[in-house]
């Protein structure tokens, strides 16, 4: 398609996209400290040197000095211009890249930011969060959560709130335009809108960048829907996200298993039991995106379900989901509770030790596919041998090149008796990189203009400490002062959300190669101590800036004399002074 793609796009998707999600799916990560690290897709090595950082959403090779954003990462990685990994980062985002129309017709209208909806979002939440707290209507929900046994604690950390059983209780705090956008709206065939969540005990759904990005609502009478769901929206995409996977990975960041569960309150039922560990789809089958996800924070899943026909339904549409997810390495469990019994109801029944012993005892997923596969089939005649491979082929093959892809088809042959052909394909080895480790060396001490602009470079939202600070940078005079003036210009200007963005900015530019090396900068500082940092070092340059100026202006007054501006630059400096 012809056109350019709109800045504000880019913007939005480098937002979107989480570039720890995006490097994984491509380079298995590890968690280390704050950062994530592998070893360098970009050059040969043997210990870890590649990093990527989610809150800035930049990667950054310290052996071969490798760095940039998620766009960045695809055109290097790919081997790809900039519109084809635009393209490929919107792909893997789940949305369409627009244009712009050319050739003097009108372009396409002002796109709302993104970054803009986590904010409605996040004030909703806020505002259901005091309904459920302080308006008298919301005492039905706690009453409810009450009778599911739900303290005070539970509901604060899932950050539950109350909708107002009224039709425009949004519209008159938020801007309808925004809301509509958000999906808290419905919008009626004559252009009227009403709140879409009204009388209903409601779950805040966060992404894994503790943002908020939909909701879900649960009714407290017998109305149906039971349960309702924000829609589809620019930032929430129901097979997407799990409800409860953001306050997991808050409590444990690299969790042993986590158990997927059908429903938000058995989500909540568990954590009031002390299991933090389980997530929940959104009102549809568990998807293979789902799962992937799951997948970058454990090795073992286990799929607790109900026992009953529609239970049994999920864990194997589940199943089947899981299947191109099961490389080597990890492992699911399919764990269905007794007829008749929830998580909840199975905890208060037992107790959690109990439950516990269940999920460690789930049946694990091969065996629950042969089982289920197998079924009734009469595996003594032919017709039934025909028919198990007719069942299974096609889903084993969904399964990736592997030994556990090769045993599954082996133990098909077994049940079947008959020879089946199993084509394994190796993975193909990642080409070498043209750098070469022994042709770094280790860097050296970290200037104070460098500490700063990378300081800057990596929180763009420190632009604003300069002017509170009171440095004025028009005079002072050192190394890297142009840089860090077209830095703070640049943030000025486009007010990046974070740093991804930030160094988009700069791609083409003459600066781009010194911002890419400054923002990847280890600058050793201790968490929460990045402000201070900025601070001290953006002080301590300037008054080492005006002191080389001072004693600059000096020796030439007494060699040469000064002009009337000289003159009334060390004017200003000797007054500084006293």
């Amino acid at each position: 398609m012809s056109g350019r793609i709109p800045r504000q796009f880019i913007d939005d998707l480098l937002v979107r996209v989480d570039i720890v999600d995006l490097i994984d799916s491509r380079v298995p990560l590890k968690k280390s400290g704050s950062n994530f690290t592998a070893r360098c897709p970009f050059h040969t090595e043997k210990t870890p040197s590649f990093s990527v950082n989610r809150g800035r959403q930049i990667y950054h090779c310290f052996g071969c000095g490798a760095s940039g954003n998620a766009i960045g990462f695809l055109m290097e990685f790919n081997h790809l211009g900039f519109v084809e990994a635009v393209e490929d980062l919107a792909a893997f985002a789940g949305v369409d890249v627009p244009r712009e129309l050319i050739d003097g017709e009108p372009g396409l209208p002002d796109k709302k930011s993104v970054a803009h909806v986590y904010e409605v979002l996040a004030g909703v939440a806020g505002f259901y969060a005091e309904q459920l707290r302080g308006n008298s209507e919301g005492r039905k929900a706690v009453e409810y959560l009450k009778t599911r046994g739900v303290s005070g604690e539970v509901a604060r950390d899932f950050s539950l709130g109350y909708a107002p059983n009224k039709w425009d209780a949004l519209v008159a705090r938020f801007g309808q335009a925004e809301l509509i956008e958000a999906g808290m709206l419905v919008v009626r065939d004559d252009g009227k809108v009403y709140d879409r969540f009204r009388g209903r005990l409601m779950f805040p759904i966060r992404d894994k960048r503790k943002r908020v990005v939909g909701f879900g609502g649960r009714v407290l009478d017998d109305s149906l829907p039971k349960y309702l769901n924000s829609p589809e929206t620019a930032v929430f995409s129901k097979s997407k996200e799990l409800y409860g996977l953001c306050e997991l990975l808050e409590r444990n960041s690299k969790p042993e298993r986590i158990l997927v569960v059908e429903g938000y309150m058995d989500v909540i039922a568990l954590a009031q039991f002390g299991i933090s560990n389980a997530v929940a789809a959104l009102g549809t089958a568990t998807s293979k995106a789902q799962i992937d996800l799951l997948f970058r924070f454990t090795s073992e899943l286990v799929f607790c379900f109900d026992g009953d026909s529609a239970g049994r339904q999920a864990a194997w549409k589940a199943t089947d989901a899981a299947l191109p997810c099961l490389r080597d390495g990890r492992q699911i469990k399919i764990m269905l509770l007794p007829q008749g019994q929830d998580p909840d109801s199975l905890l208060r029944a037992e107790n959690s030790s109990a439950f516990m012993e269940r999920i460690r005892n789930a049946q694990v997923l091969s065996d629950y596919f042969f089982e289920n596969i197998v079924g009734q089939l009469e595996l003594a005649t032919v017709e039934g041998r025909s028919q198990l491979l007719a069942a299974a082929t096609p889903s084993l093959e969904k399964v990736p090149a592997g030994f556990f892809r090769e045993m599954m088809f082996a133990r098909l042959q077994e049940l079947s008796g008959a020879r089946v052909a199993v084509d394994v394909v190796e993975n193909q080895a990642r080409l070498k990189s043209k750098f070469n480790t022994n042709k770094f060396t280790p860097s050296p001490r970290v200037s104070l203009a460098r500490k700063v602009i990378g300081l800057l470079l990596q929180h763009p939202h420190f632009a604003s400490l300069v002017e509170r600070e009171g440095v004025v940078l028009d005079d002072l005079n050192f190394a890297g002062v142009e840089l860090l003036r077209d830095v703070l210009q640049r943030i000025a200007l486009e007010k990046p959300e974070n740093s991804a963005i930030l160094l988009e900015s700069f791609r083409g530019l003459s600066q781009e190669k010194a911002v890419k090396a400054l923002a990847g900068l280890e600058l050793d500082v201790p968490a929460g101590g990045e402000e201070a940092e900025f601070c001290g070092a953006l002080q301590q340059l300037c008054k080492q800036a005006k002191e080389a100026m001072l004693t600059r202006l000096i020796e030439k007054e007494s060699r040469e004399g000064l002009m009337f501006e000289e003159k009334e630059v060390l004017r200003k400096l000797l007054r500084g002074k006293t």
